[in-house]
């Protein structure tokens, strides 16, 4: 099996778990609260900020040209794509700048990957791609044409951002085809750690996490 196949078997139960959050089944329907959204928009674009750095930070690793090239592109364009859809929900609304204790968590998690071995930063970041492609992809074919999120639904379940994601897993695949098994082993450890950070993020935003004190 590649990587990739052996890692999502590994993290599929959480994924499944994503799909029942009640996030997530709000979103399909169209009955999520705009609160509910909008916090989770601004949380998401705290989060994104973070995560272009990584990627490009990933990029200048990367062993062959077109790796870098494209983790480039995910880095400027794909990220660029995510800015607009939130900015045309929020209607220059004011963005909060605190981020949740999860959003902080997440972040420092994958910066911290930075110290890593390429293979197991790059294998940090792949479930903000993966999960979201799946995610979007499950919901679109549920979808009423009056869902409100629409925009939101077609974006992460468009064939773009799906030919994004598996471009992604790919060149994750490439990596630990030339890694060592230890290598490996701990690229599967991010991918499942961030998994559940990605089902963490969706939970927080369903509860308007805040700081306790």
């Amino acid at each position: 099996m590649k990587w990739s196949e052996e890692a999502w078997l590994k993290a599929e139960p959480i994924y499944k778990s994503i799909l029942c959050l009640p996030f997530v089944r709000e979103l399909s329907s169209g009955t999520l609260s705009r609160e509910r959204f909008l916090f989770y928009i601004e949380q998401d674009s705290i989060y994104l900020e973070n995560y272009s750095k990584i990627l490009a930070h990933i990029a200048s690793r990367l062993p062959l040209s077109s790796q870098m090239e494209d983790f480039l592109r995910f880095a400027s364009g794909g990220i660029m794509v995510e800015k607009i859809l939130h900015e045309s929900y929020l209607n220059n609304q004011h963005l909060s700048k605190l981020p949740t204790p999860t959003t902080l968590l997440y972040n420092s998690y994958e910066a911290s990957m930075v110290l890593e071995p390429v293979e197991i930063e790059t294998a940090a970041i792949l479930p903000c791609f993966w999960v979201y492609q799946r995610v979007g992809e499950e919901i679109l074919k549920m979808m009423q044409k009056d869902n409100p999120y629409s925009r939101w639904i077609e974006t992460y379940g468009d064939e773009s951002f799906a030919a994004s994601t598996r471009r992604a897993i790919e060149i994750c695949d490439e990596l630990a085809e030339m890694s060592t098994p230890q290598i490996r082993e701990r690229m599967t450890e991010a991918f499942i750690r961030c998994t559940k950070m990605e089902w963490m993020f969706w939970d927080s935003a369903y509860n308007l996490e805040k700081w306790k004190i």
